[in-house]
């Protein structure tokens, strides 16, 4: 109940505590070593200049972004003028994703479109067979790749480890983007998944289901059965210094009371523990 409230606070009142605690030169932000941002699918129903609006409206300053926002079939000028616009609302354009790969073509044109828009990390899903050659893109680049596990169903990267055991000999800037939803879908638990290749986690998928089943459905941060406080404190001891993205994937047409909740409600939890 106090953490709830203090996250009901920081929905309702960010200037009172969320700004507090992740807006230049304010609260916690020394205490606490990760970036709070949003995967864009969260807002995958809206236009790019309303995810920034809305980003912004939860003063947060990191953004990843899916193809809806920033195709990938666009030009080199139009993915420099987009990711411009992200810069220039006071965002941080960190990375973009999940990008499917099937091929070396589908390689090298998701490399060419990090470079453009100067992203730090790609968070994808190649296919096996094509690691080698993502591998290789990666050294070329100094863009890390992170791969995105999706849980039951997945026949891919169902898991964290289904991903590090592929990678964990190849360039360091191979790495993971942890789903902490899909994790707990799988039947795992998120904080000691996470823990366990904490060497190569670049990137996270905040999230709460419903039920650790693969019928788990998204719910508010909180609602759910994940433990998102102890998977909090889990990353401060690990001093984790990548991004903690949002990914509210529930209530896609009016995604913003349900996101906002969900923030407030880490931004409380940190305020206690950290």
């Amino acid at each position: 109940m106090k953490l709830s409230g203090v996250g009901l606070a920081a929905s309702v009142a960010p200037g009172a505590l969320a700004g507090d605690l992740f807006t230049a030169n304010h609260g916690l932000i020394g205490k606490i070593p990760f970036k709070l941002g949003i995967a864009s699918y969260t807002l995958r129903e809206f236009s790019l200049e309303e995810t920034i609006t809305m980003t912004n409206r939860l003063e947060i300053k990191n953004l990843a972004l899916k193809s809806m926002h920033m195709p990938l079939e666009s030009t080199p000028e139009e993915i420099r003028s987009m990711a411009a616009s992200v810069h220039k609302a006071g965002i941080d354009l960190y990375g973009a994703g999940v990008i499917y790969m099937k091929n070396q073509e589908e390689v090298d044109q998701a490399f060419a479109y990090a470079g453009y828009a100067g992203l730090k990390v790609i968070i994808g899903v190649p296919e096996h067979e094509i690691l080698e050659y993502c591998n290789k893109k990666v050294k070329e680049s100094g863009i890390k790749l992170a791969i995105h596990n999706h849980g039951p169903g997945d026949e891919r990267y169902p898991s964290p480890e289904s991903a590090y055991v592929k990678i964990k000999e190849m360039d360091p800037g191979m790495g993971l983007c942890v789903d902490i939803g899909h994790t707990m879908r799988i039947g795992l638990d998120p904080v000691t998944e996470t823990a366990k290749y904490f060497d190569r986690v670049y990137d996270i998928h905040i999230k709460d289901v419903d039920k650790a089943e693969e019928t788990g459905n998204t719910v508010e941060i909180g609602r759910g059965v994940i433990d998102i406080p102890g998977f909090l404190k889990m990353l401060i001891k690990k001093n984790y210094q990548g991004v903690v993205s949002f990914e509210y994937e529930k209530d896609g047409k009016d995604p913003f009371p349900g996101l906002s909740e969900s923030v407030g409600y880490v931004r409380g939890v940190l305020k206690v523990i950290a």
